[in-house]
């Protein structure tokens, strides 16, 4: 008897990432993806597509939330501009996803529409 996952089915990765500042916040969301998402610093390879699993912390709350997203964006290593290397995650649109995102928008609050550079653009 075999404890292996079955052929072809990829266990989606796990990432685990704490945001303590409101500035990182900034440079990390990505309000403008349906769903919202996250830019995450990795140097892993990652491929448009995959499915990751993130345990999300956020400023000085010491629970993890637990979130569902996709790849969908990937920025390779030594990418122009001295760009960080990593991976922007969509949230899934679920009810963990749906929590995340209007966590972080309560968060950042007038932040969301101001023109700073981030990780993405």
């Amino acid at each position: 008897m075999s404890t292996s996952p079955a052929a072809g089915i990829a266990r989606p990765a796990v990432l685990s990432l704490s945001i303590n500042s409101k500035s990182a916040l900034f440079a990390a969301f990505m309000p403008f993806i349906k769903n919202g998402g996250l830019f995450i610093p990795t140097n892993k390879g990652y491929n448009l597509g995959d499915e990751v699993f993130m345990l999300l912390q956020l400023m000085d709350d010491p629970a993890k939330l637990p979130v569902k997203g996709r790849v969908v964006w990937v920025t390779p290593p030594n990418a122009q501009a001295g760009r960080t290397q990593g991976v922007g995650v969509q949230f899934t649109d679920d009810e963990a996803g749906q929590q995340v995102r209007v966590k972080i928008e309560q968060i950042l609050g007038a932040h969301i529409g101001s023109n700073r550079p981030t990780h993405t653009i």
